[in-house]
Formats: C-alpha cells, sequence, structure tokens
C-alpha cells in the first residue's frame, strides 16, 4: 500500500512538472560542464573514496591535493581558469570519468536546471547536447532527480 501511494504521489509531481513531457540530451563530450564558469563539484565520503582508489593514492593525500571546502562541504578544486581539477585540457576529457562524482554524472537533470523552463534554456545555451540526441521519459528524468546527491548545499 505504501508503495502504491508513493507511486501515486511521484506521478502527481511529473504531471505538475514542466517537464512532463520529456527532454532530449545526448552528451556531445564537449567539456564545457567541466570548465568556464567557477562552480562546486560537490563529493561525498563514498565519491572521495572512490576517486582516490582510481588515483592509487590515499584519502588524506586526494583531501590535500583535489579538494577544498570553501563552501563548506568537500568539492573539487578548480584550475586557475575554472576547469575542473581532473578535467584534461588537451584531451577535452575528464580524467577520472570512470568514477566522476555523481554530480556530473547526473548532469543536465539537476534539480536547479529542471526547476524553471528559463533555467533549463539558460542551461542548453552553455551545453550543444541539450534539446538535442536521446529523449528522456518524465519518469526516466525524474529517477535522475532522486539520485540527485544530498551532500550538495543549497547556497
Amino acid at each position: 500500500m505504501i508503495r502504491i501511494r508513493q507511486t501515486m504521489n511521484q506521478l502527481k509531481s511529473i504531471e505538475s512538472a514542466w517537464w512532463r513531457e520529456g527532454l532530449s540530451f545526448t552528451c556531445l563530450g564537449c567539456g564545457r560542464c567541466c570548465r568556464g564558469e567557477p562552480g562546486a563539484v560537490w563529493v561525498s565520503e563514498e565519491e572521495e573514496k572512490k576517486i582516490a582508489e582510481w588515483l592509487n593514492i590515499s584519502l588524506s593525500v586526494f583531501r590535500v591535493y583535489y579538494e577544498t571546502r570553501r563552501w563548506g562541504p568537500p568539492s573539487l578544486k578548480e584550475k586557475q581558469a575554472g576547469e575542473c581539477v581532473f578535467y584534461n585540457s588537451e584531451r577535452a576529457r575528464c580524467t577520472i570519468y570512470p568514477v566522476r562524482p555523481a554530480q556530473c554524472s547526473l548532469f543536465p537533470f539537476w534539480p536547479s536546471v529542471l526547476a524553471t523552463p528559463e533555467s533549463w534554456r539558460k542551461a542548453a545555451l552553455l551545453c550543444p547536447g541539450m534539446n538535442e540526441g536521446r529523449f528522456y521519459t518524465a519518469i526516466e528524468i525524474e529517477a535522475y532527480l532522486n539520485k540527485f546527491p544530498s551532500v550538495i548545499p543549497t547556497l
């Protein structure tokens, strides 16, 4: 009974969402979401451990060299031009792609991007894969929203 009630509540929230008809997105690997204006890529303790293991370094070394807490919770450092510390500009690729944080893998299906049609349009100006390629149903989008990390604060 509880599961049915949760499913009904989910469907009601989808029915009222502006993106209820679905959205298109395909990552083109351009790296624009990894560079540009400064921002925070928040990492959970589990993600920190996975990345450190991938890099074959200790968690404490990872935290010293690759992490900042300037906004409170841990986030990845940035290079001077606003690029993520793990973005390789010569190859235009993420060097930790297989273990990248959930925040990265869930883009553009972030609550802030899906908040309004205008916020989606604004993000799409920077991301050429938005409104192109694979079609995501509202149920798939809702599933991505449900995976969004709770470690990310509202600033």
